[in-house]
This record gives structure tokens, C-alpha cells and sequence, in this order.
């Protein structure tokens, strides 16, 4: 019998000695692995069918709002929160409510669902919305200070227009009419020509412009 021989078979003898004095661990990889793989499938249908019905009571809270029926929209709004904590839709619920206090001048409990999506957001995008919301509840609580250190950890180029406004009105609020004034000419060379805001804002040039006229 030729060396080469030899040598297939004293390989193959070895690999049968190492199979056999290793099967109880090849045989416990084997498991974990099949158990890893079912328990990931699980936990993907479990998500999916999370976020299936995070969407259906989201869409209840949407429906309870155009309908005027805002106790409802409370209630599905506290599901999502309680429940769906992780879903976006419950962030998004949030931001919903948020508007809706805040409107009705229910100042705390807005703060208190704008906390929370910023706490819970999982979006980086949406950080920044979050936050000029905050800050624009605070001015219309009366907190300026509060608002302009708001504003500084607000770092998002695409609300630049949006920030630099609210910073403004802060230091309107604050008697900064110079510093005010900076702000809003900021806020119209970040936003773009077509967009409607710009009109609001240069009424508030304008009317810094006046005031100044009237002081001197």
C-alpha cells in the first residue's frame, strides 16, 4: 500500500478519535444553535406583530382626534406609552398629543409628552424637532432663559430657519433687540426663498425696525 494511503488513513482515524471524544460538545453547539435560530424567528414575529398593533392603535388615536373625541385620544395615546414604548408610533402619538395640550394651553402635560419622545426616540432625524418643540413651549411659558439654552443643543443644519427664529423670540422676550435682530436674519438666510415662514419672520424685522424708530 502506497505512503499516501497510509496517511488517508491515519487521517481518517484521527478525525473519527477527535469526533468521538468531542460529540457531547458538537452535540450541545448543535442545540444552541437551533435554539438560537428559533429563538430569533420568535422574536421577529414578536416584533412584527408589536408593530402591527402599535400601527392599529395609533391609527385609533388619529381617528379619536379628527373626531374632537380628545379623552380617547388620551387613553390610546397612554396604550402606546405603556405598551409600545420602543414603537416609533408611540413617539409619534406623543408629538400629537404634545401639540394638542399645548394648543389648549395645557403646558405641563405637553412638556411632559415632549420629555418623553425625546427620552424614547430612536430616531436621530427627529431629535432635533423634538427639541425646538420644547423650547417653543417654553417661550410660550415664558421661560426665554430656558429656551435659549434649549436652542443650544439643538445642532440640525435642516431646522437652522426654524432654530434661529425661535432664538429670536427668545431674545425679544429678553429685551436683546440687537441680538434678536442677528437671529432672525439668520433664520431668513437659512430658510429657502419659497418658503412661507419667511414672510412671518421678516414682519418681526420689521417690527424690531419700528420699535427702534420709536425708541430713538
Amino acid at each position: 500500500m502506497a505512503f499516501e494511503a497510509y496517511d488517508d488513513l491515519e487521517q481518517g482515524e484521527r478525525v473519527r478519535q477527535w469526533l468521538r471524544s468531542n460529540a457531547a460538545a458538537i452535540l450541545a453547539g448543535l442545540v444552541i444553535a437551533v435554539v438560537i435560530i428559533i429563538g430569533m424567528a420568535q422574536w421577529r414575529r414578536h416584533q412584527q406583530a408589536n408593530a402591527s398593533q402599535a400601527s392599529r392603535v395609533y391609527e385609533q388615536l388619529v381617528e379619536a382626534r379628527q373626531a374632537g373625541q380628545g379623552a380617547a385620544a388620551q387613553v390610546y395615546g397612554a396604550a402606546l406609552s405603556q405598551h409600545y414604548a420602543g414603537s416609533a408610533y408611540a413617539v409619534f402619538a406623543a408629538l400629537q398629543l404634545a401639540q394638542e395640550q399645548a394648543s389648549a394651553k395645557q403646558y405641563d402635560p405637553a412638556m411632559t409628552q415632549l420629555r418623553w419622545a425625546g427620552a424614547h426616540t430612536k430616531d436621530d432625524a427627529i431629535k432635533p424637532l423634538i427639541g425646538l418643540r420644547i423650547a417653543q413651549l417654553l417661550l410660550a411659558q415664558g421661560k426665554a432663559d430656558e429656551a435659549l439654552a434649549q436652542l443650544k443643543g439643538v445642532d440640525a443644519p435642516a431646522w437652522a430657519g426654524r432654530s434661529e427664529e425661535l432664538r429670536g423670540d427668545a431674545l425679544v422676550k429678553l429685551g436683546r433687540t440687537e441680538e434678536a435682530r442677528k437671529a432672525y436674519q439668520a433664520s431668513l438666510a437659512a430658510l429657502d426663498p419659497e418658503v412661507p415662514q419667511r414672510n412671518v419672520i421678516q414682519m418681526k424685522l420689521d417690527d424690531l425696525a419700528s420699535a427702534g424708530k420709536q425708541g430713538a
